[in-house]
């Protein structure tokens, strides 16, 4: 039957696709990080409900009065989903989750349909054979292709908008991309680093019309979704973006500060196992012909951030950007198209690398664009019989390892024993009752997410030590305790069954098996069984 399948259409990579990410739509429950989930779901899921979960809008109680920084974006659009959806009476958390994983997912299909298209228009219908099956199936994609991350969400839309820069044979094609790429930036600010890379490329070629063009388009789609919603909600355009500057100035420096500066090669190409990681990686870097335009700057700029660490980085992405535009002077007027996603592309990832604020998922906004990049700078050596035949043993052991983890991770549950703790007390009066997080043994608690219990009025208390009173605070009675961990379970409920001497255990929750990996290799990820009991207390 595989023989009849031909695995060179783009129909079938497409379909190939859309598969494992229904698979995981349906069966991948849970949430990744904590941003994915408190900082989208909840935020606006209590909007739809007339709550403010994080106190983010002006009128909120509990609002400090200064915007935080969060793009209303990407959040409005979850909102307008929820509103939608309990509009016609779905209500059930779980399956809110699955509507809104699937449309995650299909939506997603974008990125492998306009990466396979980049790819032809710049090289050759062999690579973007190969491209397509990578972003069809690399093993971490369906599974974070349905998650409500912003360095996710923005991704379709964003490489959207570098087919329309490739193809440019339309006077509205660049406009477009600027909507698109625009849209990006409000999902996640720092990809306007990356619409910066793509504007000094037509303006270091002097195209004047083409730099207007998508200009126009990016300023337009931000003042709408900045300005004009900010407007309304706090008074004054573009709020959000000077609060989240002024954070970044102040204290995003000194957040998950990061010494290590290959980490998102690492991650970037780590992703794509061994050895393929390494071909693409060879690829990526020689994928233009004057690679040094970028590498020289960069070592420079490296160089000015180990040996003068108290100089400011603000100063040095100044400097970066003075060399880079004295390197491109005089070299833009014949340089191949591939440049137009190769420049902002590494922009976007040194950026990153020189800004002291490091996580892993920061950069996965580009990842797609970096595997066209390597693959596309692979082709070339394959010319020789040796590389060759390097390329073809990787990618036949790429699919051994490759395989196995989309499997897993494609119908891989993450945070589930949380989910399903506040999942059973969804049909329970919850308003205005307390919720004791109870870790005393060798566990900790976790932020629980209310979304799943239907109710943004409990209150929770926590206690993590034996030596804390078993009550935690004095004159209160708590109607609900969540045992965290199995560890001297029976004796910890013995000691509240003293107190409560008719709670009865309400649910057990298993944490799913990636739980249990993660939380076995390192015990910070609290991903451990819970146990729900009620007090009866009321």
């Amino acid at each position: 039957m595989l023989k009849k399948i031909d695995f060179t259409s783009y129909k079938t990579i497409l379909f190939v696709a859309l598969i494992f990410r229904l698979i995981a739509a349906i069966f991948s429950e849970g949430y990744g990080m904590h941003d994915d989930h408190f900082l989208i779901v909840e935020a606006a899921s209590s909007w739809s409900d007339g709550f403010d979960y994080n106190h983010w809008l002006p009128w909120s109680t509990g609002n400090s009065g200064v915007p935080e920084g969060h793009s209303f974006t990407y959040v409005g659009l979850n909102y307008i989903f929820f509103v939608i959806f309990k509009f016609f009476g779905i209500t059930d958390p779980k399956m809110l989750m699955i509507f809104n994983r699937l449309i995650h997912g299909l939506v997603s299909l974008l990125v492998v349909h306009f990466g396979i298209k980049i790819t032809e228009k710049i090289s050759n219908r062999k690579s973007a054979v190969t491209v397509g099956w990578i972003l069809a199936i690399l093993w971490v994609l369906p599974f974070l292709s349905v998650r409500n991350l912003v360095e996710m969400a923005s991704i379709p839309f964003l490489i959207w908008g570098v087919w329309l820069t490739i193809k440019d044979n339309h006077k509205w094609d660049l406009f477009f991309a600027g909507l698109l790429i625009g849209l990006a930036v409000s999902f996640r600010f720092q990809v306007g680093i990356f619409a910066i890379g793509v504007a000094a490329f037509y303006f270091f070629k002097w195209e004047w019309k083409r730099f207007f063009s998508f200009s126009l388009g990016v300023v337009l789609t931000f003042c709408i979704t900045q300005g004009v919603v900010d407007y309304f909600i706090w008074g004054y355009p573009f709020a959000e973006l000077v609060g989240y500057i002024v954070y970044n100035m102040h204290e995003g420096t000194e957040y998950m500060a990061n010494s290590n500066y290959f980490m998102y090669f690492y991650v970037l190409f780590g992703v794509l196992l061994f050895p393929l990681g390494i071909l693409i990686a060879i690829g990526f870097f020689r994928s233009p012909k004057q690679q040094w335009l970028v590498i020289a700057p960069a070592g420079i700029m490296l160089m000015l951030h180990i040996f003068l660490p108290g100089l400011q980085i603000w100063w040095i992405l100044i400097v970066f950007i003075v060399l880079l535009t004295a390197a491109f002077l005089g070299k833009f007027k014949n340089i191949q198209p591939l440049w137009i996603v190769y420049l902002p592309t590494i922009f976007f990832v040194l950026f990153h690398t020189f800004y002291p604020n490091r996580q892993e998922r920061f950069v996965l906004t580009v990842l797609p664009l970096v595997i066209i990049l390597g693959v596309i700078g692979f082709e070339s050596l394959r010319k020789s019989k040796f590389w060759d035949k390097t390329w073809r043993i990787s990618w036949t052991a790429f699919w051994i390892l490759n395989i196995p983890l989309l499997l897993f991770f494609t119908a891989a549950s993450s945070k589930k024993s949380r989910i399903d703790a506040m999942y059973s007390l969804r049909n329970e009066k919850l308003d205005h009752k307390n919720i004791l997080l109870e870790a005393s043994g060798k566990s900790s608690t976790s932020l629980m997410p209310k979304f799943y219990a239907k109710s943004w009025y409990c209150d929770f208390a926590q206690r993590e030590e034996s030596s804390e009173p078993l009550l935690v605070r004095k004159n209160t009675q708590f109607d609900y305790i969540l045992f965290f961990g199995e560890d001297d379970l029976n004796k910890r409920i013995g000691n509240y069954r003293k107190i409560y001497p008719k709670m009865f255990k309400f649910s057990q929750c298993d944490p799913s098996l990636i739980d249990k990996i993660l939380f076995t290799l390192n015990p910070k990820n609290t991903n451990q069984y819970i146990e729900v009991w009620k007090t009866n207390n009321r």
